[in-house]
């Protein structure tokens, strides 16, 4: 179970909010929280077991309200494994949105491309993903309920909501295999040619945690990147936090489009 006063604070002054959908914004995402209705908003900090969201870029707070009528709680930002070598970090928080009611778990983040076609700014949908750190934030749990199938890490049904997302809104939406680097300095260009071997299209530090906790904890995930930056070897430009920032705030008014025409006609599964 969740901390249970982090969940009894959370539902003291959530005037009977029942979410069914819980979003995580990763790096230069936060300002999709201003498309969120009937706010009630809660900082990390005041919440037991979050973690600190120590990155520029991640606000630390999460957010109850509505997008387009649907009932949501948004994390405006994530700890990563690379700021406390603890894979788990974001278990609490994780398990707090299904304690609230969650069933689904969009995830998204800004990542590296290691597809041509995907330059920065574009959006992609993650149908998979390569855990490279090896490292899992199921080490030390010790029910059977930790061997996880991860056949189905990304739900089909709302992969096909996305797709037809992006059509209606007219938007490019790449589709590929992410793998997990654990950061924080950038990979190689020797390591991007390992990962392109191995069949990933996109490269970051973040979300399989995530993905492998809300499968864990029964929730239905899908994750969407925005494409920051071309991976190590792809281009002629030096790779730092300062452009994954900017570069995100590219793609944000796409992914934003996303969201929203998804959660308009979300249809649970």
């Amino acid at each position: 179970m969740a901390h249970n006063k982090t969940v009894e604070i959370i539902r003291s002054k959530s005037e009977g909010r029942h979410p069914k959908i819980g979003i995580i914004l990763g790096s230069g995402l936060g300002p999709f929280a201003e498309s969120i209705n009937n706010k009630i908003t809660f900082s990390y900090k005041d919440l037991p077991g979050f973690p600190d969201a120590g990155v520029k870029g991640h606000a630390g707070q999460l957010i109850l309200g509505k997008i387009n009528g649907t009932e949501v709680v948004v994390l405006q930002g994530r700890a990563h494994y690379y700021e406390s070598g603890k894979p788990d970090v974001m278990r609490t928080p994780v398990e707090t949105l299904k304690e609230l009611g969650c069933k689904t778990l969009l995830l998204t983040n800004a990542a590296g491309s290691l597809l041509p076609e995907a330059q920065p700014g574009s959006v992609m949908m993650l149908t998979d993903h390569i855990n490279f750190t090896g490292v899992n934030p199921l080490f030390d749990e010790t029910e059977t309920s930790r061997f996880v199938d991860m056949g189905d890490a990304y739900d089909l049904s709302l992969c096909e909501q996305f797709r037809n997302a992006a059509k209606t809104k007219n938007i490019t939406l790449h589709e590929g295999v992410y793998i997990w680097f654990c950061g924080p300095s950038f990979e190689t260009p020797a390591e991007i040619r390992a990962a392109k071997i191995l069949g990933a299209d996109a490269v970051g530090m973040s979300t399989v945690p995530e993905a492998i906790l809300a499968r864990f904890y029964g929730l239905k995930v899908a994750a969407l990147s925005i494409i920051t930056n071309m991976a190590a070897g792809m281009s002629d430009e030096d790779l730092s936090h300062a452009q994954t920032m900017e570069n995100a705030a590219m793609g944000a008014n796409d992914l934003q489009g996303l969201l929203g025409e998804f959660l308009l006609n979300y249809e649970t599964t």
